[in-house]
């Protein structure tokens, strides 16, 4: 114990990437088959051009303007939960897509996007049962995010707990428990305080929905205040939100669940593996049915999943399960429909009557349990965990989050959901402004930006959802957003994992102070210290005092 840090785990659930231990610079030295018909050809200061200051800072110049290096050589063997990085990238891109939808669109339109097929008479293909995840799946993605979150975080500690390995647990939740604050939110610091600086820059930057202070002094002073109170995840008081990124409030949840996985694993390790899943499963009714800890719940069910997934592979499944694994293929695609189904819960309020008002939802919201106050995510509960439980079981649907758009999606899935907000109230409102949608916004834009508004209107005909004028301006944004998120995962959030790393690594003991103290400084000691305040006699081993509970 303390020689030297745990091996790391793949990733820290929704808000982290693969293995950042092994990032590498990035060679951007590519030598294009035109130089060689170039032969001839002389460059005009080839000891300026040549030289190891400017060849860098092409290079990084390059690195900035295009960031993806192209793939080349045979690809690298995905790890054997690359599909939760696929799939957490993907939902992470279903936020940005309902974000953007419920942005443009008025509230007339909202009511059919967050309702079902056929409420009040409305019936629209983007409403229709499995479609409407498209356009309206951003809830389903968070409590996917947290059931993968409770995944993750559990998998490589579990692991341990079944080897019998207690030291090493000790060594990895310390080391996880240590990072996993600076690891969220520092890129949150960083991301709020550039967008906060941006709307004083540029002669003053019309923001919508934005208390904006009259100086940057006071701004600044106005962001760490409020900054201050919302990385306290332990606040009662207050909004659960921060205004200088609405969509950031899960963050602080993140970490809440992160504590209650970590706490759990600790509590439960001794206990056997029956034991540690009834206590599991125990806690997951407290929270959805007896208090209102739905978050909590989906952490705690990504925690069960990894469990049985471990005692899977070493053929150690409960009888309850084992004895279903020959119908496994029929089972997780009926559980696979169900999720997508359930993950349509229409949401528009918390008022359950308005939910029994949807048609197909009347009977199932006779379940809702009476702690869950807003009742959609006691429905999203199980569809995230049917969804999760599925993907891996049913190949093509594996494979699709394996492939390197999704895998793509996934490695910047925490710098897309960081910037994806800035960039819609900056850049998306101007253009969406530009094509026709200021009315519809109705934030304020015919006052604030009366240059932008409708100067290049587009045709509002296609399905609800589709429209023209909401899918051209994503030929700009969505490559915008893809490029900030690029910028923010490699200059901000790759350098913050590796600074907490950095940090607990640095307030490990010595390991050879620590066999030094051990043998009390004296060759052939006892392990007692003889010096000054050691509280020990030479040659002795005192008593070890009773500790009270």
């Amino acid at each position: 114990m303390g020689e030297k840090m745990p091996a790391k785990q793949h990733g820290l659930g929704i808000l982290d990437s693969k293995d950042w231990d092994e990032i590498k610079d990035l060679d951007w030295e590519e030598k294009p088959s035109w130089k060689n018909s170039l032969a001839g050809w002389t460059q005009a200061s080839p000891k300026l051009l040549n030289s190891p200051r400017a060849s860098w800072a092409f290079r990084r110049l390059k690195a900035v303007m295009w960031p993806m290096p192209k793939q080349s050589g045979p690809a690298e063997p995905l790890r054997k939960t690359a599909y939760l990085d696929g799939l957490r990238g993907f939902a992470a891109f279903l936020v940005y897509w309902q974000h953007h939808e419920l942005w443009v669109h008025g509230l007339q339109e909202m009511t059919i996007l967050e309702n079902a097929f056929g409420f009040e008479g409305h019936y629209r293909f983007a409403s229709f049962h499995g479609v409407r995840l498209l356009f309206n799946g951003g809830h389903f993605a968070v409590a996917t995010f947290f059931v993968i979150s409770g995944y993750v975080l559990s998998t490589k500690p579990l692991s341990l707990i079944q080897a019998g390995e207690h030291a090493k647990l000790a060594d990895n939740l310390g080391s996880a428990l240590f990072r996993r604050w600076l690891r969220l939110y520092i890129p949150l610091l960083a991301t709020t305080f550039l967008f906060m600086l941006s709307w004083h820059a540029f002669g003053g930057l019309w923001v919508p929905n934005v208390k904006k202070q009259s100086n940057l002094r006071d701004e600044i002073w106005w962001w760490y205040a409020e900054l201050k109170n919302f990385s306290f995840i332990f606040n009662s008081g207050g909004e659960p939100w921060v205004s200088y990124n609405f969509h950031l409030w899960s963050i602080p949840v993140e970490m809440k669940g992160s504590v209650v996985v970590y706490t759990s694993l600790l509590a439960f390790s001794r206990a056997t593996t029956k034991a540690r899943l009834w206590c599991t499963a125990g806690l997951m009714f407290y929270f959805m049915y007896i208090c209102d800890g739905w978050y909590c719940c989906l952490f705690m069910m990504g925690m069960f999943l990894a469990d049985l997934d471990l005692l899977s592979a070493k053929g150690q499944l409960p009888r309850l399960f084992a004895r279903f694994s020959p119908y496994k293929e029929f089972i997780y695609y009926h559980l696979l429909a169900i999720a997508v189904y359930l993950g349509g819960i229409p949401a528009q309020t918390t008022d359950v009557e308005l939910l029994r008002r949807n048609r197909g939802w009347y009977y199932l919201s006779l379940l809702k349990p009476q702690a869950t106050f807003d009742y959609k995510w006691f429905y999203l509960f199980f569809a995230a965990t049917f969804l999760v439980s599925a993907t891996p079981r049913i190949s093509w649907l594996k494979r699709f989050f394996e492939t390197r758009f999704c895998q793509y999606l996934g490695r910047v899935s925490f710098a897309l959901y960081l910037v994806h907000g800035p960039v819609l109230w900056t850049l998306g409102d101007r253009i969406y402004s530009a094509v026709g949608w200021a009315s519809s916004i109705g934030s304020g834009q015919v006052e604030g930006i009366p240059q932008w508004v409708n100067r290049f209107p587009l045709p509002m005909y296609g399905p609800l959802g589709l429209e023209v004028a909401f899918l051209v301006p994503h030929l700009v944004l969505l490559p915008v957003t893809f490029w900030c998120a690029e910028m923010v995962t490699k200059f901000i959030d790759e350098p913050a994992v590796r600074f907490a790393q950095s940090l607990y690594r640095r307030t490990l003991a010595d390991p050879s102070a620590g066999a030094a103290a051990a043998g009390g400084g004296v060759p052939g000691g006892n392990g007692v210290g003889t010096g000054p305040g050691s509280g020990g006699m030479p040659g002795k081993t005192p008593k070890t005092p009773k500790l009270e509970a």
